[in-house]
């Protein structure tokens, strides 16, 4: 206990929860648009659940962290590149990601629907079981870089255990928030699934042994978002005025 209350350990632990959280954004994003295909009463329930399963993969990860840094090692070559575990499994999980925002994106843009016996028109719903699998596949993705990061920056476990729960705590917390934000304004929707279209590039272009700094796609996420909020102040304020926004 001592040495968690160094200032040392202080300094990592506040450092790492705060990497833990920008690094869990993508995950809530992603966790909120598959729960907005279920039906309202399950999506709280099927959030919450995605939330505690992408830390217990987090944690799972890192109590197995022998095993996770021998992902690192080399298991064959393909034209002068060495392909670890690691690398299969950030491209098939990139592949993955890049392959369901692009179907969620045409799923927005053409809003495919189906009609009912009363010839009324309803938002196809998914299943509970086939969501939580999809999460829990991104969420393997997602543990893993967190969890190598999470090593990278502190030595002791149980300050990296300490720092995971922190930052599943405060995702848990805005992810209700966040969920319901996304699924009121479309065009936010629509600038979510293209940051996890990015981040599925990013994911594949890592995964054939391309590093891509985090920093720049970041970046770019974070700037994209801040023009899309100045949008909804400006169509918030002319809608209050009466002021049709062409």
């Amino acid at each position: 206990m001592s040495e968690l209350m160094s200032l040392e350990a202080l300094t990592a632990l506040v450092t790492l929860t705060g990497m833990e959280i920008v690094l869990g954004i993508d995950n809530i994003i992603f966790i909120s648009i598959m729960v907005g295909r279920l039906p309202q009463e399950k999506q709280a329930k099927a959030r919450s659940l995605g939330i505690f399963l992408a830390l217990f993969m987090r944690l799972l990860l890192l109590f197995s962290i022998t095993w996770v840094m021998g992902l690192t090692e080399p298991l064959f070559s393909v034209m002068d590149k060495t392909v670890s575990g690691r690398d299969l499994i950030l491209l098939l999980g990139g592949l993955f990601l890049m392959g369901k925002a692009t179907f969620e994106i045409h799923h927005k843009v053409e809003d495919l629907e189906e009609v009912d016996g009363s010839g009324v028109k309803n938002q196809i719903k998914a299943q509970m079981g086939w969501t939580l699998v999809q999460i829990v596949i991104l969420d393997i993705v997602f543990s893993l870089d967190s969890v190598i990061t999470a090593v990278g920056m502190a030595q002791q476990i149980s300050i990296m255990v300490i720092a995971m729960v922190l930052s599943m705590v405060v995702m848990l917390v805005s992810a209700g928030g966040i969920s319901g934000f996304v699924d009121r304004h479309p065009t936010v929707k629509i600038l979510a699934l293209s940051f996890l279209l990015l981040i599925g590039v990013m994911l594949v272009v890592e995964g054939t042994g391309n590093h891509v700094s985090k920093g720049y796609i970041y970046f770019a996420m974070f700037f994209s978002l801040a023009v899309e909020m100045l949008n909804l102040r400006y169509r918030t304020k002319r809608a209050r005025f009466g002021i049709v926004t062409r």
